[in-house]
């Protein structure tokens, strides 16, 4: 990983700038971004202040970023939307978990000892006989899969928006990974994660 502490840290005008108080952003975001770049989040920083970017929108910002970010990194469109991201929390615009929309997700991720397929075929299982899912959305699920990864998508209460998916991992076994978006608020945010946390260790339990 690419050094924070190189000279690039300082501002464009040549002090010291006040990016290290700045900085809210989850530190393994950035260092994502750093190794898949190539480039120090200082770097990062100073490209984004030299376009203007403290008086853009997401959507600009995320639009320069494609351009910037061109032979530099596979999924780049993933990338421009990560990076913005983290820029924006960084720079105190929004804070972690919070989305262009003004709306927050929240995640919960554990690796299994099942492969894909079966990891999929035993949450669905869990999730049609569990209360605590049961209370956490409001429909039907739909499943969907490819090769790369299985999806369980329902609605959620309150209209919002939640995600399970397979994932394989090397050796042939799989992760599950729970996405809850559309949240209102921090705190619902930490509350709905809070309750994911838990569905998913009585079932990790359980296989």
């Amino acid at each position: 990983m690419t050094s924070r502490s190189s000279s690039a840290s300082r501002s464009p005008s040549g002090d010291n700038g006040d990016y290290g108080e700045e900085m809210t952003a989850n530190d393994s975001r950035i260092a994502a971004i750093e190794r898949a770049t190539g480039r120090s989040w200082d770097d990062w920083l100073l490209y984004l202040d030299g376009i203007g970017a403290r008086e853009l929108n997401h959507h600009e910002i995320a639009t320069h970023l494609l351009d910037e970010l061109t032979g530099m990194v596979d999924n780049i469109g993933w990338w421009a939307q990560s990076t913005a991201n983290v820029y924006e929390q960084h720079i105190g615009r929004r804070i972690p978990g919070q989305q262009p929309d003004g709306s927050f997700r929240t995640s919960v991720s554990k690796a299994t000892k099942l492969e894909m397929e079966a990891l999929m075929t035993a949450w669905t299982e869990f999730a049609a006989t569990d209360a605590d899912v049961a209370a956490l959305i409001s429909a039907e699920p739909r499943i969907s899969g490819t090769d790369k990864r299985i999806t369980w998508r329902v609605r959620g209460f309150q209209d919002t928006a939640v995600t399970v998916i397979s994932e394989p991992k090397a050796g042939g076994t799989a992760s599950l990974v729970v996405q809850h978006g559309g949240l209102p608020s921090l705190e619902v945010s930490a509350e709905a994660k809070a309750s994911w946390v838990a569905v998913v260790a009585r079932f990790l339990a359980q296989i």
